[in-house]
């Protein structure tokens, strides 16, 4: 029954890590398109509040739940999928935290734009190119990382 809850809770929270990834992804890159500094500075902070709640919640219980549910059911952390796993997840999170202060950055560059009424200063630019560019390899890694919950494959 526990290991029931427990890989419902787990998978649970990779869903709502690639679902929020990308949700905030599509949405950051669309309003980015209109150059709007009002309609950036919406949407970032709504996406810095989804960063927050969902994101950070998730990616704080991931390694609790699936330490528990590999306890559980008896899994070695070691064993090559685990560990591969584990390594992504922190690649991940190497390339998230700076792209969650960027978020933030972004958000009040674009406030202050829509506030004074003018257009984006060339340090938005600059940054957006970075949180574009970060997105990339922590998307393909929890991509890796799902694939290798789903496959389970005997690596080393």
């Amino acid at each position: 029954m526990l290991e029931g809850w427990l890989l419902l809770a787990h998978v649970i929270g990779a869903t709502v890590l690639f679902g929020t990834g990308a949700g905030i992804a599509f949405f950051m890159v669309m309003a980015h398109r209109t150059r709007d500094p009002v309609l950036i500075a919406h949407v970032a902070g709504t996406v810095v509040i989804a960063d927050t709640v969902f994101t950070a919640t998730a990616a704080i219980l991931q390694p609790v739940t699936g330490y528990l549910l590999a306890r559980t059911i008896g899994w070695d952390l070691t064993e090559g999928w685990i560990a591969l796993s584990l390594l992504l997840y922190a690649f991940t999170g190497v390339f998230w935290l700076p792209v969650v202060w960027i978020q933030i950055r972004l958000r009040d560059l674009a406030r202050a734009a829509a506030v004074s009424g003018t257009v984006l200063p060339p340090s938005y630019f600059g940054l957006y190119r970075i949180w574009f560019a970060f997105g990339f390899p922590a998307f393909a890694a929890v991509l890796g990382i799902l694939w290798l919950m789903l496959t389970k494959p005997a690596l080393f």
